[in-house]
């Protein structure tokens, strides 16, 4: 039996698992900036939380949300994320709670129970591998026959590669408040957020491996003409554009020429989401003349088996929110224009590198099961996991966004830890808590923590 004192220094406190939970919800990084503590330190409570409540199972049963409850509260979590609404500790609680009376009166919740949950559905924000972890069960079934639908459809009409796409929006938000304050610019800039988006991102991509000029829908001004790379066609309106809008006019500064250049005769298949792209009767009637099939992703099934969301859409994230971060410092008394002309240049320099890449973008058509592997099968999850994992490594090291270090060469600063325990043995294998931080011992290390 082990010594209670080894235990109680194994338990983390509530302010700890605050942290952690906000590191799973977002990012380790974002973690460490809202709590002014090192990226390592978070990843060790991280570890340390798994280490304890592996040897003690019990501690999960009977005294939270049942399985049947945690599963739709699972759904929830993926379709927000799918919308680029945030997931956070107030939401997440908000929504088990709701859910808790809903289905069952009465419940305990808790920062350890929110905690367990986020691991226990795989729902880290920044996994490498999430194509290999399953899905709520419901959504697994709706996912399995996606795919079996967009596999027949591209045997049946014997479709071309270079006629089927992955098609997906980045939506940016910018805080002017933010933005104008002392410290916090770098922040200004996010993916995820509430009200209206500064810019919409549509992305294009083929499965042959080319990507087709994306289409850049912005709110205010723009810029002068000579600003915008070869790579995008920019829309302005002062007021924005509505989701029927946004698809209508990528049908036809995008797709429309893409198949007027291939002569215009072959069909198509579009696989995109079905969030924010709300398929009227109009929009479908716009895709079908310009001879697409849309294939809409089951909601909260995008993080698996939409191509864009395998590897592309992160790593240009990344590649956006580093450049923004580099230059936040001189922005604050830009106008929206030239925030935009800033934008326009960094997504034309993202696009050009994706561009020549097309054997990563070819790939994450097969991770995502849109296309069978050689053999006519899609692979094992765990083969799927291994490439995806591979194939966003080597999309950072083109973008030349591989992560930074900290104070250990051998992991790196954003590397969030998967719920999967042999994942997290691996992240942390060989580190040594004596050791961890520039040589101070684990009885100071204690010291320093929240």
């Amino acid at each position: 039996q082990k010594d209670p004192e080894a235990t109680k220094k194994e338990q983390l406190s509530v302010k700890k698992l605050r942290v952690v939970l906000f590191a799973l919800c977002s990012s380790t990084e974002q973690a460490a900036q809202h709590f002014r503590n090192p990226p390592r330190r978070i990843r060790r409570w991280l570890r340390r939380f798994q280490a304890f409540h592996d040897d003690r199972p019990e501690l999960s049963e009977g005294k939270y949300l049942s399985l049947e409850a945690e599963e739709k509260l699972a759904e929830w979590v993926l379709t927000q994320r799918e919308q680029q609404l945030p997931v956070n500790e107030e939401t997440l609680f908000q929504k088990a709670t709701k859910i808790g009376r809903s289905l069952e009166g009465g419940f305990q919740i808790s920062y350890e129970w929110a905690v367990r949950f986020m691991l226990r559905h795989h729902l880290s924000t920044h996994t490498r591998r999430g194509v290999a972890h399953p899905l709520p069960k419901e959504i697994q079934g709706n996912a399995g026959a996606f795919i079996e639908f967009v596999q027949r459809q591209i045997h049946t009409q014997d479709l071309p590669l270079a006629m089927i796409a992955a098609v997906d929006e980045i939506s940016l938000f910018l805080d002017v408040e933010i933005l104008g304050s002392d410290d916090r610019k770098e922040h200004a800039l996010q993916t995820v957020g509430n009200g209206e988006p500064w810019c919409e991102l549509v992305l294009t991509v083929l499965a042959d491996g080319s990507v087709l000029p994306a289409l850049v829908v912005s709110r205010g001004g723009l810029p002068c003409p000579a600003a915008v790379p070869k790579s995008i066609l920019l829309e302005s309106k002062e007021n924005g554009c509505g989701d029927d809008e946004i698809m209508e006019l990528w049908a036809a500064r995008v797709w429309r020429k893409h198949t007027e250049c291939r002569g215009g005769a072959s069909k198509g298949m579009l696989v995109l989401d079905c969030h924010r792209t709300h398929l009227s009767e109009e929009v479908l009637a716009v895709l079908s003349a310009a001879g697409a099939l849309p294939a809409v992703i089951p909601a909260g099934c995008s993080s698996r088996i939409q191509p864009l969301d395998v590897c592309v859409k992160r790593s240009l994230k990344s590649f956006l929110h580093k450049k923004w971060k580099e230059r936040a410092k001189d922005l604050a008394d830009s106008d929206s224009s030239a925030l935009l002309q800033l934008l326009l240049g960094w997504l034309g320099e993202a696009l050009e590198i994706l561009g020549n890449c097309p054997e990563l973008i070819q790939k994450s058509f097969l991770v995502a099961s849109v296309l069978p592997g050689p053999a006519g099968n899609s692979g094992s999850p765990r083969r799927n996991g291994d490439e995806q994992e591979e194939l966003i490594t080597a999309m950072e090291e083109r973008l030349k966004i591989a992560k930074t270090r900290e104070s250990s060469p051998e992991f790196p600063e954003n590397d969030d830890p998967e719920a999967d325990p042999e994942i997290l043995h691996r992240l942390f294998e060989g580190e040594s808590e004596a050791e961890s931080f520039y040589g101070f011992e684990e009885a100071d290390l204690e010291l320093m923590e929240i």
